[in-house]
Parts: structure tokens; C-alpha cells; sequence
């Protein structure tokens, strides 16, 4: 349930429970947001899902509006909210490192978190992947259909076809992703975007990452796609072991003084 009365639907994958994780990494929890579209229990989520679990536990929502759950999408604006709970449901689950990733629309929305959560609520580490810059991206032609699907009539039933329901048009225009990445440190953050990405190009990730400072990390990836269906097997690897390296802080290692009595 979200802080504003949205009951959200998922799945949990338990994580990996051959052997023994490394230190900390049985008390951490990925919490993976989805695209515009898109939901939890997608073919292509659902292989991802599986293969980031075998890193650590994984918490994936629908956001509102989308799948099983219930409300209207805001398209990247009170979906903050659902990565809110998403992680509070985590650490209530006794997950005390959270790491969040998005794709995407999830994309977004892991960021913008991030960037207006207090530290109390913000995850340990957020990776974005196919994320917007900005609002309102008409360049290439399937953002364009994406913006016919928001804004004309005949679109907007195409959306409840797919499985979208709309909620009302923006009456204040929330910040951008690309307006909010200054504010995500001192969270660790990874940019990830690939340059075969037709709904978004790569400068949409460098223009996160030169705002972002010195902070972000940004991986531009030569033979990927947009979004879920764009990560590879390895890719998710390579992901996920960031998200835990940066999510776990490094043991501190206990001095032992002597001390001696003299008599």
C-alpha cells in the first residue's frame, strides 16, 4: 500500500539459498521497477528476475495503473510513491541493504526517488537503465506512438488494451530526471543505456551523467536494446553485482589492543 492509498500487486524471488553469501549480502534486496507497459509478470521481466536472483532477494511491483495493480499511472510522477513502499515493504521484510533498479519509465522514477527521498528512505544504491532525460522526448518514432497512447483519445484505449490504465494529464509539471540528478548523491548511482536503443538515444544517459557531477557511474553498452528486453543474461550479472557492491558498505574490521598490567 502506498503512502497515498494505492494497493500495489508483485512478485518476491527469495534469492539465492545454495551455499553461503557473502557478508552482507543475505540482508539485501534488489527492488526492480518496470517500464511503461510493462508489469511484473512480462516474459522478459520475468526471465530478468530470475536471473537477478541469483544474486540477491528481488522485490518487483506493478506500478499503479499497470498489471495487477490497482490506481491509474502517472507516467513517472506519483510513482515514486510505489518505489517508496516498494522499499519500505522491503526492509519491513528485515532487509536492512536495498538497492534499487529501474527500467526505463522504472527508470525514472528510481532516480527521481532517490533524488527527493530524505536519507532515512532512500535506497543504498539505484541503477537506471533506459532512463529519460526529460519530459515529453518526441525523437524518434516510438516515442512518438508512446505519446499518441497518452494524449489522443484513440490512444488512450489502445492503453486499457494493453493493459495500461491512464490517470489524468499533469496539472504541475513534475522535475525532471535530468533536473533531480544532482540531488542523488551521496547514493551511489549507475546509469546504464544502450546505443542501439530505439525509443531513446544514449545522450539521454549522458546528459544524466554529466548532471549527475563527478557521482554517477555510466556504462554505454554497444549491442543493447532499450529497456528489460534489451539486458542480457550477463548484463543483469554485471548489474546486479553492482547494485550489491555499492549497496553493502565494507566490514569493519575489529583492531585488538593489548594491554598490559604491571605489578
Amino acid at each position: 500500500m502506498t503512502r497515498d492509498r494505492v494497493r500495489l500487486r508483485g512478485v518476491h524471488l527469495p534469492g539465492p539459498s545454495a551455499g553461503c553469501p557473502p557478508p552482507g549480502r543475505a540482508d539485501t534486496a534488489l527492488v526492480v521497477a518496470h517500464g511503461f507497459t510493462n508489469h511484473s509478470a512480462t516474459p522478459a521481466m520475468d526471465r530478468l528476475l530470475r536471473r537477478l536472483a541469483r544474486h540477491a532477494a528481488v522485490f518487483a511491483f506493478d506500478f499503479r495503473g499497470h498489471g495487477r495493480s490497482e490506481g491509474t499511472t502517472s507516467v513517472g510522477d506519483r510513482e515514486v510513491l510505489d518505489i517508496a513502499a516498494g522499499v519500505e515493504f522491503a526492509r519491513n521484510c528485515g532487509f536492512r541493504h536495498v538497492a534499487t533498479l529501474g527500467f526505463s519509465l522504472g527508470a525514472a522514477v528510481v532516480l527521481r526517488h532517490t533524488a527527493l527521498s530524505d536519507p532515512a528512505h532512500r535506497p543504498q544504491a539505484v541503477c537506471a537503465v533506459s532512463g529519460p532525460a526529460r519530459w515529453w522526448v518526441r525523437d524518434t518514432a516510438p516515442m512518438r506512438r508512446v505519446h499518441w497512447l497518452l494524449e489522443q483519445p484513440a490512444g488512450r484505449l489502445v492503453a486499457r488494451s494493453l493493459g495500461v490504465r491512464l490517470g489524468e494529464p499533469w496539472r504541475d509539471v513534475p522535475l525532471s530526471p535530468v533536473e533531480l540528478a544532482d540531488r542523488v548523491a551521496p547514493t551511489p548511482l549507475l546509469l546504464l543505456h544502450g546505443e542501439r536503443d530505439h525509443y531513446l538515444p544514449s545522450d539521454h544517459a549522458v546528459a544524466l551523467h554529466d548532471a549527475a557531477g563527478e557521482h554517477g557511474e555510466l556504462w554505454l553498452e554497444r549491442d543493447m536494446g532499450h529497456g528489460e528486453g534489451g539486458m542480457t543474461p550477463a548484463l543483469a550479472d554485471r548489474v546486479a553485482q553492482w547494485l550489491l557492491h555499492h549497496a553493502v558498505p565494507p566490514p569493519r574490521h575489529r583492531h585488538l589492543i593489548k594491554t598490559g598490567m604491571s605489578g
